[in-house]
């Protein structure tokens, strides 16, 4: 195993290569809508747009197995054995039920390409793996390695995709190279895990990690972010159905901006989150990483307005200068999106399960109030709405439940928050009892 040396412990190696992942996946999604043009990265936004709502369950094994790693050392062969066998039926079975459904991811994207439809299938089989691998990473704190992954992941997109679209710059070609990319972190992830293991002691303990155990809390972690990334990447899908392809495109290219001002605060939410955890100053830790968010925001916000010229270069180019005038807009949209990624966050920190509805709500609302959108701006500002009335209540209910003086959902006995930054996953406390709110607590510690 790795030597934690404190600068791996901090968890900074992470920040470094989470920012080398996002600014490299940031600019394989600037050539593709540079290469590709308004109709055809709308075809390849909208298939990412739906593999990011798939991803839940990459996230959800990540959390589920970073969590029992971390709460159970001793038993790190026999979770890491569980959930990887776990993970392959999960994986197959998601990839399957894609392919079957394809002619029906055909016409819900309007594709018009069957075979890009089954390269949906194709990339959610290693995309869902790499999810487990990742996670028995994170829960032994093997930062390097997981870095390394994470890394890997952003840089073989950007260097193998952009090679690719120069050769034939076509949207099926575009979603194949992310398939094909996909199994280099798997790659690393297999090999820094086939590297530990023969070091690893086989230890059997009382608590449940069998396939049930694993598979009920792989679906209870996925939950709030399966909501979360369904309201927040519905838009483009919409878009789709109730504009013309040219405006459609013109949409998906505003929301590149809009993916880099949420992915701008991120480290926020990755520092915040235990402390969100801690019953005693979680209230005090959302207010302030609220308060930092809106303000990285709002610097967006201006440079977007001031210098929309530039903004205008990161979301595709002259090609797309008809939404110029509205950058600032999207800009907004990624602001307020930000915000309510950290307060779902801090929903799945007190585990509010409740509350998760809202965000189901607000994606009928969407879809609903879109229907009448009858160009770019109009669908922008429906969204904006929608996200806006969904973030208003579920703070105004969170600063609620939390109260001025937080008290535990658990109980008093339920032991403290741990860890620092982790790498963006869920963490937090040991499962404990019914919450205030009716809700069952049940997260873990996933990073320091």
């Amino acid at each position: 195993m790795e030597q934690r040396t404190p600068w791996h412990r901090s968890g900074a190696v992470m920040a470094v290569a989470m920012a080398v992942m996002n600014v490299a996946t940031y600019g394989y999604t600037m050539v593709a809508a540079r290469l590709l043009g308004p109709g055809s990265y709308s075809a390849f936004a909208a298939v990412m747009g739906l593999l990011l709502v798939l991803s839940v369950l990459q996230l959800g094994l990540q959390t589920t197995g970073a969590r029992r790693v971390a709460s159970h050392p001793e038993a790190v062969a026999e979770v890491e054995r569980r959930l990887l066998r776990v993970s392959l039926a999960v994986s197959a079975g998601l990839a399957a039920a894609c392919l079957a459904l394809a002619p029906a991811i055909n016409a819900l994207l309007n594709l018009d390409s069957l075979a890009t439809a089954l390269l949906v299938g194709l990339t959610a089989f290693p995309m869902t793996l790499m999810g487990a691998q990742a996670g028995v990473l994170q829960g032994e704190r093997r930062w390097l390695a997981l870095a390394a992954l994470y890394a890997t992941a952003g840089v073989s997109r950007l260097v193998v995709g952009t090679g690719l679209l120069l050769w034939r710059p076509e949207e099926q070609v575009a979603v194949a190279a992310v398939l094909v990319t996909f199994f280099a972190p798997v790659a690393i992830g297999w090999w820094a895990l086939r590297r530990s293991a023969p070091g690893r002691v086989e230890v059997t303990t009382d608590d449940d990690h069998s396939a049930r155990s694993i598979l009920r809390e792989i679906g209870r972690n996925s939950h709030a972010l399966l909501a979360f990334l369904a309201l927040s990447n519905a838009d483009v899908i919409v878009a789709r159905d109730v504009l013309d392809a040219h405006d459609a495109g013109l949409y998906a290219g505003g929301l590149i901006l809009v993916k880099a001002v949420l992915f701008l605060p991120q480290f926020v939410v990755i520092v915040a989150f235990p402390s969100m955890s801690d019953t005693d100053v979680r209230r005090r830790a959302l207010t302030q990483s609220l308060w930092l968010v809106l303000v990285l925001g709002g610097l967006a916000v201006v440079a977007a307005w001031v210098l929309s010229g530039l903004a205008l270069v990161f979301v595709g180019g002259p090609q797309y200068a008809e939404i110029q005038d509205q950058l600032w807009l999207f800009a907004i949209l990624g602001t307020v999106l930000s915000l309510l990624q950290l307060v779902v966050y801090s929903v799945v920190a007190r585990q509010a399960r409740r509350s998760v509805y809202a965000l189901w709500a607000g994606l009928l609302a969407l879809v609903v109030l879109s229907r009448s959108a009858d160009g770019v701006t109009t669908l922008l500002l429906s969204v904006l709405a929608v996200d806006a009335g969904v973030l208003a209540l579920l703070l105004l209910t969170s600063l609620q439940r939390l109260g001025p003086a937080s008290r535990s959902a658990s109980g008093a006995g339920d032991p403290p928050a741990g860890g620092g930054p982790g790498t963006g996953s869920v963490g937090g406390v040991v499962p404990g009892s019914p919450g205030a709110d009716g809700d069952v607590e049940r997260h873990g510690e996933l990073g320091r």
